[in-house]
């Protein structure tokens, strides 16, 4: 047995060594001198084509190049987190970035029902964006969000206000939340 591990770690090196061989050997077999190629590797079908000499240097101008553009700069103002007693919560937020604002609402439906809810974006000059969307049951996490218009104005010029409702009883609300509501008081 031990016979057989000593083979085995020979092999290894041996394979191991191969890289090593080829440095040092240099110019191919054939007593080619040229530079170009050669080498224990290239005789035994190892290496790949030479590079060209500018390669190396714009592989490594990749290489230190960075990672994926910078994400552009979101803001957001968003209201008080808010639970309905049915089993709702949600909080509602207006975002800018990149020269757009867009209204989001976070929410979390335990109620055991779907839920309708609309999320109204109102921005100067009377511009109203307004989204509907279906809010699924589930202890699970969940996004309402309206489409992402040109900013006008000044960014405290607007508001969002998200509103959850029952869809089979009339439109029962069930909780509002807003991007500038009030923080409960306490008492």
């Amino acid at each position: 047995m031990n016979l057989r591990l000593i083979a085995i770690g020979a092999g290894v090196l041996i394979i191991l060594s191969l890289p090593l061989a080829g440095a040092i050997a240099g110019p191919d077999f054939a007593g080619q001198g040229d530079g170009k190629g050669g080498g224990l590797l290239s005789s035994l079908g190892l290496s790949g084509p030479a590079r060209p000499p500018d390669a190396a240097a714009r592989a490594a101008a990749r290489a230190a190049s960075p990672g994926p553009a910078e994400q552009p700069r979101t803001d957001s103002r968003c209201g008080p987190e808010l639970t309905a007693p049915q089993g709702l919560e949600a909080q509602t937020c207006v975002l800018e970035g990149d020269g757009q604002t867009w209204g989001r609402s976070y929410y979390r439906n335990t109620s055991g029902r779907p839920l309708d809810a609309v999320l109204t974006v109102m921005g100067p000059a009377g511009r109203t964006v307004q989204i509907r969307c279906a809010v699924g049951p589930g202890d699970e996490p969940g996004l309402c969000e309206t489409p992402r218009e040109e900013s006008v104005g000044a960014p405290d010029g607007y508001s969002a206000v998200a509103e959850f409702a029952v869809p089979d009883d009339e439109g029962r609300l069930l909780l509002r939340s807003g991007s500038n509501s009030p923080a409960p008081r306490e008492g």
